[in-house]
């Protein structure tokens, strides 16, 4: 017999949307089991339920996509907007129902991982896991070995300090500098932050590292799938062992 799953569970293995956000959607309303609307998030029910959210039967048995995305500047990094401005869904043909995981700002480019795997979303983003984030940032003017010392000090932030796991100098020049950030937390706007508040003008920002993922040579606005390899190693990442079906 099968056993009754949490319905966030399972809207979120679905792809509806991650496990908090699927939550949200029953708070509000807007999902309904065998015809009856439900409003407590704790409500359990069967994967072969009728399940409908927002008007659209979802299947408990949704094939898990897993897009890389090159995210060009001032794209925004959100599913949809209210002002009709272009998002990173946009860019990925048949993303009707993929998610970006966390975000860039909109003048950010690089690494972004758009899934309907609620479950992975979940873990990347939650801060037990420390997935961890890269970025190759360009500033104006000389970024000195002082600077790099500070740097790795931490930097007081108003929501506490920003300390990197490991920070080195590309190139350091009097027009221009290139450092390498990797950081295990995704606190709002972290990179610039940090490094304004040392004093630099930032040229370009962009994420060319999610925990295991790299972004490799995909120029702006391109994706591709990832790899089985990528998968594994990612779910590994996020305390999700078990192995990707072929």
């Amino acid at each position: 017999m099968t056993q009754p799953v949490r319905l966030h569970k399972i809207m979120a293995h679905a792809g509806v949307a991650s496990l908090r956000a699927s939550e949200r959607l029953i708070e509000e309303g807007r999902v309904q089991v065998n015809g009856r609307t439900v409003t407590t998030p704790g409500t359990v029910a069967l994967p072969e339920d009728e399940i409908v959210v927002d008007g659209r039967r979802i299947s408990a048995t949704t094939v898990h996509r897993y897009v890389l995305l090159n995210k060009p500047a001032l794209i925004l990094s959100t599913a949809q907007d209210e002002m009709g401005r272009t998002t990173v869904v946009d860019l990925v043909a048949g993303s009707d129902r993929l998610y970006p995981v966390g975000r860039l700002d909109r003048e950010s480019e690089g690494l972004l991982l758009l899934t309907n795997d609620g479950a992975l979303a979940e873990r990347m983003m939650h801060p037990r896991f420390g997935i961890h984030k890269s970025y190759e940032v360009e500033v104006e003017g000389l970024f000195a070995p002082s600077d790099l010392a500070r740097l790795r000090a931490g930097v007081p932030l108003e929501d506490g300090p920003s300390i990197p796991i490991a920070a080195r100098l590309l190139n350091s020049a009097s027009k221009s500098s290139t450092v390498i950030l990797t950081l295990g937390e995704g606190r709002n706007r972290q990179v610039r932050r940090t490094l304004e508040a040392l004093g630099f003008t930032i040229v370009r920002l962009v994420r060319i590292g999610l925990g295991p993922l790299q972004l490799g040579d995909l120029r702006p606005g391109q994706f591709r799938e990832l790899t089985r390899s990528e998968l594994e190693n990612l779910r590994r990442a996020a305390g999700l062992n078990q192995e990707v079906r072929p």
